[in-house]
């Protein structure tokens, strides 16, 4: 691919997603477009960029993006988070909606969701305390830019390599039911999340204040200046005293004033009260 294909291509993924096609993910553009070549009936990888040029808001474009995005993800990714998750944070959230009696609802907000993996983990983790809470309810919005990602989010279906990665045995047979060579979330746990294509960057954003929001292995796509917006846009929908997830390798110091890091949660970040700012 010729360099100012390449530029174009960069170009438009950045333009619509805020992310940049770094020098590490260039290599697999061919690859990661010769499906979207193949789907479309376009003769080469030319003929799709000059589509792409003369017609930037066409579907070409639009499944040349989705194309490009790094949907990477995979069941309680980062096993030693879901535990902390487990074993500590959730424990204090409860504790503490229980003992101010502040809301009757946790809410939780998944942030680059991508094929709806994370938002299922945090699901199954949330589910068997229902029955010990009753007046407690919890809420999963779980958001991804790509619509395919959202699409396949949604109807809750893995091969089975998918499910192999990190899902522990005894929560498939729990929560899955086989379909063909696939397997299908329970519709209980399903209906527990709420899936929606979003550009982190638009203006809309779920609404409400969250207590928890996951936001993990997204900010490295972005340049400084996008994650300091990002992060300054994660602020205004965390609840006080709220707390955000970021990626191993991920983090805020440096980047925005709004988070500190947690002194009770190893490598969670809680939003800082406004005197503290």
């Amino acid at each position: 691919m010729s360099e100012a294909s390449m530029r174009i291509l960069s170009g438009l993924l950045e333009q619509r997603t805020g992310q940049i096609l770094s020098e590490g993910r260039r290599w697999r553009v061919d690859t990661l477009l010769r499906p979207v070549i193949r789907a479309h009936g376009i003769e080469d990888m030319a003929d799709l960029v000059d589509v792409v040029r003369s017609q930037p808001d066409g579907v070409l474009a639009r499944a040349s993006v989705n194309a490009l995005l790094n949907n990477e993800t995979r069941f309680f990714r980062d096993m030693a988070v879901f535990k902390m998750l487990g074993d500590s944070v959730l424990p204090a959230l409860l504790a503490d909606a229980t003992a101010n009696r502040k809301s009757d609802v946790l809410r939780f907000w998944c942030a680059g969701c991508s094929t709806g993996q994370e938002a299922y983990s945090l699901a199954m983790m949330l589910h068997p305390l229902l029955r010990h809470l009753p007046d407690i309810r919890f809420e999963i919005v779980a958001t991804d830019i790509s619509t395919d990602a959202i699409d396949r989010a949604v109807a809750g279906q893995f091969s089975q390599a998918e499910v192999q990665r990190g899902l522990p045995i005894n929560h498939l047979l729990r929560w899955f039911e086989p379909v063909g060579e696939q397997w299908r979330v329970h519709d209980e746990l399903r209906q527990m999340i709420r899936f929606e294509a979003r550009n982190l960057f638009a203006s809309s954003q779920p609404a409400g204040l969250y207590d928890l929001i996951l936001c993990r292995n997204v900010l490295l796509y972005f340049t400084d200046d996008r994650q300091k917006q990002l992060l300054d846009s994660i602020a205004q929908r965390c609840a006080a005293g709220g707390h955000l997830l970021l990626g191993a390798g991920e983090t805020v110091i440096g980047q925005n004033s709004n988070f500190r890091p947690s002194q009770q949660f190893r490598g969670f970040y809680q939003l800082a009260s406004p005197s503290s700012v």
